[in-house]
């Protein structure tokens, strides 16, 4: 009961800025003590119902730049599906997955420039050769771990200036939608359909849903979007840290 409630929030608060929640979710499971093989498939699948309602939302409002987006997207989808594809052991996945709960929670906490207008070559290397990149290596590493790959995405994107908040929030959700689907269609094809994460969890994605819902129609107003970063972060931090104890020798 208490982790369906927690996925409502997190759902609620991710999707109001366009993002799906997987590495909240990947976080609150691992403390709930869900085995590593079915991590991927209920982050994906909860990050899927999310980001789609996000992107909706963005998109009838008309802030996905489609044409800018394109590169990542393309490049994304086949690097997601074969990260799912990907075997890795579980220590291996531990590895990964510690390491990117790591570089997620420290992306949080970096303070984000939101004015563009200056914006220099930084910003026109990541639409050229960079968006590729950039698309294809969060996609083969959203498809391992189970998240989307926007939570990585939107930082680099702010940071470089590369187009306004709203723009940077309608990408991250389209990439986290796309890279869902297709690490969910790599990681069934891996492990076969997971009667665990259909049974045990099922109240999961009616949450995310419910709180997606809330999340990008009214958005959520409850706590300045810093603080909700900030604390976040922190607690992907302590969950990344109990991780790494248990990775490293």
């Amino acid at each position: 009961m208490i982790l369906t409630v927690l996925f409502f929030l997190v759902a609620l608060v991710y999707s109001s800025v366009g993002f799906g929640g997987g590495s909240s979710y990947l976080a609150l499971l691992h403390w709930h003590g869900v085995a590593p093989a079915v991590l991927p498939i209920l982050g994906l699948s909860c990050n899927l119902i999310v980001s789609a309602q996000g992107f909706a939302q963005f998109a009838h409002a008309g802030h996905f730049p489609w044409r800018r987006s394109l590169p990542f997207l393309a490049f994304s989808i086949p690097a997601s599906y074969l990260g799912g594809l990907f075997p890795v052991g579980e220590s291996t996945f531990l590895f990964l997955l510690a390491a990117s709960l790591t570089a997620a929670g420290c992306l949080l906490l970096v303070p984000l420039r939101e004015d563009h207008r200056s914006a220099g070559g930084l910003a026109r290397r990541i639409t050229g050769l960079g968006s590729p990149l950039i698309g294809a290596g969060l996609g083969f590493i959203s498809g391992i771990v189970g998240i989307g790959g926007g939570i990585f995405l939107a930082p680099i994107l702010h940071l470089a200036r590369w187009a306004p908040a709203k723009q940077v929030a309608a990408l991250a959700a389209g990439f986290i939608f796309v890279n869902s689907a297709a690490g969910l269609v790599g990681q069934w094809q891996k492990h076969g359909w997971s009667t665990e994460a259909v049974l045990n969890f099922w109240p999961l994605p009616a949450a995310v849903l419910a709180g997606g819902l809330v999340g990008a129609r009214c958005g959520c107003s409850i706590l300045p979007a810093v603080r909700v970063r900030q604390i976040t972060g922190l607690i992907i931090l302590i969950v990344a840290g109990n991780l790494w104890t248990r990775v490293l020798p």
